[in-house]
């Protein structure tokens, strides 16, 4: 018979010695994972200070500790932090480029991207920063495609400084796309890139998906766009801080071009050619 205890019943470590150990599973991105506690399911989005973040078939997310309490395939496992790329594998910008190794911001170009808002700029910086700095391609917002006309007679552009415009809501018969055509048709329109996106706002090019949200909400003409998404979120909508917060809480959410619509990635990429070119 076997003896559990050894020849010491008060030794340390008999409960361990039986113990089935546990596979130690990295989570890396898009692992399908199981919560043993409640039977959520989701794959891995990313991994910060410990804890993993989870997204199920519904594009709810949730976090959870890192450590046991898992399951892969039916089997319970132990999720840790995945180790960092090997030295020698192709690393990823972001956007999805190649990362350039030991790459320093060029001095900028004369030629600019002009976006309209804060929000569109910092969305830009945050998918294409380093693509940017390597290309040496400083973004400018406008405050609304309104001023474009006046910056072009200010500064105009020539064959050496090309603009690349960003705008939202591009789409037939919008005020957007008026201006556009009048810019193209006008004496700058030569060295003018103007390119767009259908939605009303920039907070709508990143996914729903991302966002953790089923779909982004039907606001009824009239109503303030954003005031009325923060409220059908449920979200703070009293003033501009409460926007503010709603757009960082977008933002946050954000890890790649993955978390974006492809409206606007190929936008991007067409403007970054233009100014590059």
């Amino acid at each position: 018979m076997d003896d559990r205890y050894g020849h010491d019943v008060l030794a340390a470590g008999w409960r361990a010695k039986h113990q089935r150990e546990l596979a130690r599973i990295p989570a890396s991105r898009d692992l399908l994972v199981e919560v043993a506690e409640d039977g959520y399911c989701g794959a891995v989005m990313s991994v910060t200070g410990g804890l993993v973040e989870l997204e199920d078939r519904h594009g709810r997310r949730r976090m959870f500790p890192l450590g046991p309490g898992f399951l892969v395939d039916g089997a319970p496992v132990v999720l840790v932090a995945a180790p960092p790329a090997a030295a020698g594998a192709p690393k990823r910008t972001a956007s999805g480029s190649f990362a350039v190794a030991d790459a320093r911001a060029r001095v900028a170009r004369p030629s600019r991207i002009l976006v309209e808002g804060r929000h569109d700029a910092e969305l830009v910086e945050k998918v294409w920063g380093d693509d940017l700095r390597v290309e040496g391609v400083v973004v400018e917002y406008l405050q609304g495609v309104d001023l474009l006309s006046d910056l072009l007679d200010a500064e105009p552009p020539n064959a050496e400084r090309r603009y690349g415009v960003l705008v939202d809501h591009l789409v037939t018969g919008s005020k957007e796309a008026r201006i556009a055509q009048a810019v193209e048709r006008g004496r700058h329109g030569a060295h003018v890139r103007i390119v767009g996106h259908p939605y009303i706002d920039v907070w709508q090019c990143v996914t729903p998906q991302a966002v953790g949200i089923r779909a982004w909400p039907e606001v009824p003409r009239g109503t303030d766009w954003k005031t009325g998404v923060c409220r059908a979120l449920g979200w703070p909508a009293r003033d501009q801080a409460d926007f503010a917060r709603a757009w960082q809480r977008i933002l946050a959410s954000v890890h790649s071009y993955r978390d974006l619509e492809p409206a606007l990635l190929g936008r991007v990429e067409e403007l970054i050619d233009f100014v590059t070119a």
